[in-house]
């Protein structure tokens, strides 16, 4: 999994780094609210562990956020607040599972692969994208637009399927690498743009509305 464990406690932050990576998970951390807003709105995370009092925006808030932005990322509150008021203000805000501290870290990562577990088993029942007449379908890894199939690769449907997943919002060159390609590519390379015009070609070039567009010396979106 990819996880982001937003704490400011160095200690702790330490324990739960050094234990989810023991597990073979790719672990982000962010000491602030701030930081991680910005991570969860530029990479793509499969669970955030989130601690409630941070210095700057605070749990609750960060939840509020994220929910009110559409974004859906699987979240669990870890903190010392353990009232059922406190619960309950906890998961209304929009987090998924509550954790009260002290706890043992291996009914934290229970929790986290649970979170993991059922994200994914109903991303797997609604897994379609659709962007206008554009409809891409992460199970069956096809692709229809006007209701006409399209063909691609497997690394075009990748990609796609990323700029899909973030309609509507920039990404940028480095952010594609880091998700469709999975491996530190030479950020000179212009391997993105090649994919780019392979896309185009098929999923632009035969419709009268173009659906990627360029931002430029920002990178690319996809939207109506």
């Amino acid at each position: 999994m990819k996880l982001l464990i937003v704490e400011d406690e160095p200690n702790l932050l330490s324990i739960l780094r050094k234990g989810f990576a023991e597990n073979n998970n790719e672990v982000s951390v962010a000491l602030d609210g701030t930081t991680a807003l910005e991570m969860i709105h530029n990479y793509n995370f499969d669970v955030v562990v989130l601690d409630v009092m941070l210095p700057d925006i605070n749990g609750i808030e960060i939840c509020r956020r994220l929910r009110a932005s559409k974004n859906f990322v699987p979240i669990l509150l870890l903190t010392a607040l353990g009232t059922s008021e406190n619960i309950v203000t906890g998961l209304n805000s929009g987090a998924d599972d509550y954790l009260v501290k002290p706890f043992k870290f291996g009914e934290l990562d229970a929790r986290v692969n649970a979170l993991h577990r059922r994200a994914h088993q109903e991303t797997d029942k609604i897994d379609v994208i659709t962007i206008g007449d554009l409809e891409i379908n992460g199970r069956a890894k096809t692709v229809k637009r006007d209701g006409e199939s399209i063909i691609l690769t497997a690394k075009e449907f990748k990609l796609l399927y990323y700029l899909g997943k973030n309609a509507g919002r920039i990404v940028s060159r480095d952010q594609i690498l880091d998700n469709v390609w999975d491996i530190n590519f030479d950020m000179n390379t212009n391997v993105v743009d090649v994919y780019i015009t392979y896309l185009r070609k098929k999923v632009d070039k035969p419709f009268s509305t173009k659906l990627i567009h360029t931002m430029k010396g920002l990178g690319y979106v996809i939207k109506p």
